[in-house]
């Protein structure tokens, strides 16, 4: 994600051990990091939980950084991996992100409802929005990271994949999966909220 507020933090700072520039690294990722495991999880406990796990071990783990990619892309993979380690043990999660996507004949949505007519307004309320989020936490895990990563971080293509270590086709893929998903799961709520058709 490219961030536009804050200046590059340094690497060869937080490799000499410069705790300003960590404070620094630190208050640059710490709120997308938490949107990411909130999302995720799905409770704020996880979720700080996975932020503070997240730190402790960057701040560990700088040293062995091997720059293969950017900082913000290292930094959201321990973050993913943390959120995955909560979902494992919950038993929340089955199989790998990186599974080989096979027999996609689901792709297509068994039922869509076209969002078009809907005033711009309903997409902005509070109770439109618990729908889009826990829908969102239904989807299968290597759906939904994509997701988070790309729609709801920015993230690039590029560095989704890069993130996640799988192809830009599978990202592309997932993420069309998950927006159809997402589509599917939320077309009776949005149904409900058409303007009535008079023949």
């Amino acid at each position: 994600m490219k961030d536009q507020t804050h200046p590059t933090v340094s690497l060869e700072k937080l490799r000499s051990g410069d705790r300003a520039e960590f404070a620094r690294f630190v208050e640059q990722y710490s709120s997308p990091i938490y949107r990411l495991a909130l999302n995720m999880l799905g409770t704020e406990q996880d979720a700080e939980d996975v932020l503070q796990d997240t730190f402790v071990k960057a701040f560990k783990g700088i040293q062995g950084f091997k720059e293969l990619s950017s900082l913000s892309t290292w930094i959201y993979r321990i973050a993913i991996n943390e959120s995955l380690m909560i979902l494992r043990k919950a038993k929340r999660i089955v199989g790998s992100l990186d599974d080989v996507d096979e027999n996609d004949e689901n792709v297509e949505p068994k039922e869509v409802v076209d969002w078009c007519c809907l005033p711009e307004e309903s997409f902005l309320k509070a109770e439109v929005k618990g729908k889009l989020d826990e829908a969102i936490r239904l989807l299968p895990e290597k759906l939904r990271v994509v997701f988070i990563l790309r729609d709801m971080e920015d993230l690039s293509i590029r560095d989704t994949a890069a993130t996640l270590g799988i192809t830009e086709m599978a990202v592309k893929t997932r993420l069309l999966r998950a927006r159809l998903h997402l589509r599917e799961d939320l077309s009776s709520y949005f149904r409900e909220k058409l303007p009535v058709q008079h023949e």
